[in-house]
């Protein structure tokens, strides 16, 4: 396994690989939901390229950036086991070497859901994915869908900005009483854990009950956020899949039902695909 800590060596390393680049960026404490990507990564490419770099510019003022888990180590050997044959680990120095002054911006759909509680977050997210995309080249790159609006924000900056890559999502991996995996998970205490169990419960009830309309959808995911006191909330919407704008009362298709919430001092975030009418 290849690794490459600045972009020199990234781009001699990234010549020798052979055929089609599948790309899996993440933000290190790897866990099954990232090795999820990477052998959906290694199922569709010829060579498999994982990037680990925590990106200071997608955590705002009193954000988690500094306790953000670091386990490079750990995230090398897990990398190296699954065949992944180029690991690219920048520091912030190598990925910013000045303070940028041309940026990517999120525009509208970077402040709403998510980015109504992170303000500036997705700029942030989408100028390093842009980054990490020009200096890898791949062919296709793959995100995790628990990560929903995120993965829709990328979507639309490849195709609006005619950047040359397949963006592939890769559904969420959750532990089997149903709590979607995160790096952000080992900051849980036991009784924290339990209260986090509550955001899945509620995307189950909403999928319960789909067939009664989006507003129904809504209401029962809210009724079972409601019993969990030690639950801060956010947000709980559900929204059209490629603009995360909320749908309306008569919407009939595919939408997402999201939420987030503070449990603790630890933010997190999950989501559940839902079918309406037809």
């Amino acid at each position: 396994m290849l690794v490459a800590d600045d972009l020199e060596t990234l781009a001699a390393s990234r010549s020798k690989l052979p055929g089609r680049v599948a790309f899996v960026p993440t933000m290190g404490a790897l866990h099954e939901g990232h090795l999820a990507l990477i052998r959906r990564a290694r199922s569709l490419g010829d060579a498999v390229v994982v990037s680990i770099f925590v990106n200071p510019r997608q955590f705002g003022p009193g954000e988690d950036l500094d306790r953000y888990p670091r386990t490079l180590p750990a995230d090398l050997a897990a990398c190296e086991a699954e065949g992944v044959d180029l690991v690219f680990t920048p520091t912030t120095s190598v990925m910013y070497p000045r303070e940028p002054v041309v940026t990517i911006s999120s525009g509208v759909m970077g402040t709403i859901v998510e980015g109504a509680t992170r303000p500036g977050h997705f700029d942030g997210m989408l100028t390093v994915v842009l980054k990490l995309l020009n200096a890898v080249r791949p062919d296709l790159a793959l995100f995790g869908e628990k990560d929903a609006q995120q993965l829709a924000m990328i979507r639309r900056m490849v195709a609006d900005l005619n950047v040359p890559v397949e963006i592939v999502g890769v559904p969420t991996v959750r532990e089997p009483d149903g709590l979607a995996l995160s790096s952000r998970n080992r900051f849980l205490s036991p009784a924290e854990r339990t209260t986090a169990l509550t955001l899945s419960r509620a995307l189950k009830a909403g999928a319960v009950a789909a067939p009664s309309g989006p507003s129904a959808v809504v209401r029962a995911a809210e009724e079972v956020l409601a019993g969990e006191t030690a639950l801060h909330l956010d947000y709980v919407v559900l929204v059209d899949p490629a603009t995360f704008t909320e749908v309306p009362a008569s919407y009939e298709g595919t939408a997402v039902l999201a939420v987030a919430g503070k449990v603790g001092a630890t933010h997190l975030i999950d989501n559940m695909i839902i079918s309406l009418g037809g």
